[in-house]
């Protein structure tokens, strides 16, 4: 292992791109009414959200060019005192490089403002979704630290149950921060959100479709800018909340800015009495605290030269709520299940700018992540405790050079991996022992890719790159990952078709126990644990982007096939469960999302809706597995498969600086895993969540939520996985105070 570590230390200064980044290039042409190039133009982007700005001159072409542009939404502006100024709007999205066309006007002539806020979307086969701040603030339960609204509500196919975000009809998903990877290999062992809300400026969510900078983690990436200071001037804002199940989410931030740094920083503490879901609509033994700290600086040593860096502390506590009626508890015993976690990172970037187009950033990384199950040493039938640390060093280097009609990226991402494991299970019904069982694992991954986006006219742009793989652990696996895709935009229609194709390998965890310890629960259970194998996956997509005076339609239609997909699976019906391998799944489905531009200037409006089916085949080959003589014939139900999901909502601008933020959500039921119930799916249910707020002043502010308002309570899953079976949550009500002050 020491040898791999100095292995990256040695190869990052002088390796070229990685996992992803989080910058765009935002390119132009400034031309004269007679479409003559201009030069000496000054060109100013701006952050619509923040200070953040750039500044360049047209060249003797009239071309000018902006690197290491964060993801978000910005405005560029041209001026010159010959000429009207103009403006056009551009969201940038990580790894694209958009190009802008101003054509100035004299003071004579009628000026127009052209809108392009999807150019980027034209560069990019990847279905990609952007969300920022201010839509958290307002998206009902969406700041809450352990809330993921941000993305369920606003991603197609993405949606929460037995505590666990599923997106695409898959669990592995990759959390970015600056466009620096965090690796966690392990799935099903974590609850709630990687960042906390309230420090992010914007998420970019990309799924599938990735090019081979993004890594192989298939069902989602979402790759998050931080908040960094330059939204503020030296000012701090305390957040205080209270509501009904004893609940709190408060956070004390801090930030500001110079011409060279920028600082942000932020303590954050929760608690509440309705941390999981239920498996009744009894809600028993079910608090839930954190806090946690988080802190992003970035500094310009000089024009060519960026320093940034993040990092974040977080401690979460659960308890496991259970069903008093449950029969195989003894009557009047109340189970005290807890589950701990911990989760640590810090990420380091150097960017360096050597000419317009070729950028190069560095990044080591450490990431600290636990899960510990504890379990009451006198339930019955029998107690369970689980404790598993992982610590994950490494780096990535990312290099790319956009000249003419290429965006081309080569790159290397490793880390090397130490975990700590202990098991142990006490049977209270006399049936057997198992000695405690502790272990070490360790493995690294090394990936090194190449990427090229070549636009072969300004309507049709062709994507390829390759991917190889090297995992040791448990297993030690190659793979080889190539990436293909196109898209066509439409002249005048503006239209965008794109398709892709393309293969994915996912590491797998390194949480599989073995030796003599495990040898009577093997024999009393009929159960056996064998090496997880990295799942593989292959995709097909295709999609289309439809603008049409300001609104936004973009539809996909999908198919993955996969083999050992991960999933997780309990052990003797207790809340202790197990990464496992299925000896394949095809998940395929249609994806729609619908954005308005602001209706009126008082109404944004979106709509996300997906049709997925989401099967499993074979037996389980890899983690925790049991006997399978006869695996069942044909593709059977995941138990997270659920065929319609739909979001509708949106913000609106009310009378006297107020708002009011709605979401409406649908779905047709999950997979029904109880033969005693008719159906292969449960219930379909609906839920409505609903956000008022009012600023007094600029420093001041309050808005009222809540969440599922109806009360509608329903078995959301049936799958006995993390706390039994799972209950839609009660209704939720909250008052949120913001105040703002300078320092």
């Amino acid at each position: 292992m020491r040898r791999v570590l100095l292995f990256v230390l040695f190869v990052l200064p002088f390796a070229g791109a990685c996992l992803a980044t989080v910058f765009g290039t935002v390119r132009g042409i400034v031309h004269d009414p007679q479409h003559r190039p201009v030069s000496g133009i000054e060109v100013v982007l701006k952050a619509k959200a923040s200070e953040f700005t750039l500044n360049a001159r047209t060249d003797d072409a009239g071309q000018f060019h902006f690197d290491a542009v964060p993801l978000g939404e910005y405005t560029v502006t041209v001026s010159d005192s010959n000429f009207v100024a103009h403006q056009q709007s551009v969201a940038v999205l990580s790894g694209t490089a958009p190009i802008l066309h101003f054509e100035l006007r004299l003071p004579t002539q009628n000026q127009t403002v052209i809108v392009s806020a999807d150019a980027a979307q034209t560069e990019t086969v990847t279905p990609t979704t952007l969300v920022d701040r201010l839509q958290i603030q307002e998206t009902p339960g969406a700041a809450r630290t352990n809330s993921l609204a941000m993305i369920t509500n606003y991603i197609p196919g993405a949606y929460f149950t037995h505590d666990q975000l599923h997106v695409r009809g898959g669990h592995q998903v990759s959390w970015l921060i600056d466009g620096v990877s965090i690796p966690n290999t392990n799935i099903a062992s974590n609850l709630g959100p990687q960042i906390d809300p309230k420090d992010i400026d914007t998420v970019e969510t990309q799924r599938g479709s990735y090019s081979a900078d993004y890594g192989d983690r298939t069902y989602g990436v979402f790759n998050v800018a931080p908040r960094t200071g330059f939204e503020r001037n030296n000012e701090a804002e305390l957040v205080l909340s209270a509501g009904n199940f004893y609940q709190t989410d408060d956070q004390l931030n801090f930030g500001g800015h110079t011409n060279r740094l920028a600082y942000y920083g932020s303590l954050t503490g929760n608690r509440t009495n309705l941390g999981l879901q239920t498996p009744t609509s009894a809600v028993i033994h079910d608090a839930a605290n954190g806090y946690g700290g988080f802190v992003s600086l970035i500094y310009n040593a000089d024009s060519q030269d960026q320093l940034r860096f993040v990092a974040q502390a977080r401690r979460d506590f659960y308890q496991v709520p259970f069903d008093s009626n449950n029969p195989q508890n003894d009557p009047g015993t109340m189970l005290r299940d807890a589950n701990r976690e911990n989760d640590s990172f810090a990420a380091f970037s150097w960017v360096r700018t050597f000419s317009p187009g070729l950028v190069l950033t560095v990044s080591p990384f450490f990431h600290y992540n636990s899960a510990d199950y504890t379990s009451d040493p006198n339930d019955f039938h029998s107690a369970a405790t689980q404790n598993r640390s992982s610590k994950y060093e490494g780096g990535q280097a990312t290099i790319s050079w956009i000249k003419g009609r290429n965006n081309a990226r080569l790159g290397f991402y490793s880390f090397a991996q130490q975990d700590a494991q202990f098991f142990h299970v006490v049977y209270n019904d006399g049936s057997g022992t198992v000695s405690p069982l502790s272990q070490n694992p360790d493995g690294s991954l090394i990936a090194v890719y190449a990427e090229d986006q070549f636009k072969v006219t300004s309507w049709l742009t062709l994507n390829g790159g390759l991917r190889q793989t090297h995992f040791s652990g448990g297993v030690v696996e190659n793979a080889t990952s190539p990436r293909a895709g196109a898209s066509l935009r439409i002249p005048k229609l503006n239209w965008v078709f794109r398709a892709f194709y393309g293969r994915f390998y996912q590491a797998p965890a390194l949480g599989t126990l073995s030796g003599p310890a495990l040898n009577d629960i093997q024999i009393q259970q009929g159960l056996d644990f064998v090496s997880l194998r990295g799942e593989r996956d292959e995709e097909h997509q295709f999609g289309v982007t439809i603008p049409f005076k300001g609104w936004v339609l973009d539809a996909d239609n999908f198919l993955t096939r996969a083999t050992n997909f991960f999933d997780h699976n309990s052990l003797n019906n207790s809340n202790i469960f197990f990464p496992v391998d299925v000896q394949a799944a095809r998940i395929n489905g249609w994806e729609l999302t619908l954005r308005s531009p602001r209706v009126r200037n008082r109404a944004q409006l979106y709509l996300t809706y997906s049709n997925q089916l989401a099967l499993g085949r074979g037996c389980v080959v890899g983690g925790l597995i049991g006997a399978c003589p006869n695996p069942p014939p044909g593709y059977f139900f995941l138990d997270h498969d659920q065929r319609n999901t739909l979001h509708l909502g949106g913000q609106y601008t009310l009378p006297w600086r107020a708002y009011a933020s709605t979401d409406v959500y649908y779905a047709s039921g999950f997979s029904n895993s109880n033969s005693n119930i008719p159906g292969d799916h449960l219930s379909p249910h609906a839920t409505f969540d609903l956000s008022l707020g009012k600023s007094f002043g600029e420093r001041f502010s309050v808005n009222v939520q809540g969440i599922n308002v109806a009360n509608r309570r329903v078995l959301l899953d049936n799958s006995f996985t993390f706390g039994g079976t799972h209950f839609l949550n009660p209704r939720e009500l909250f008052v949120q105070v913001r105040y703002r002050f300078r320092y």
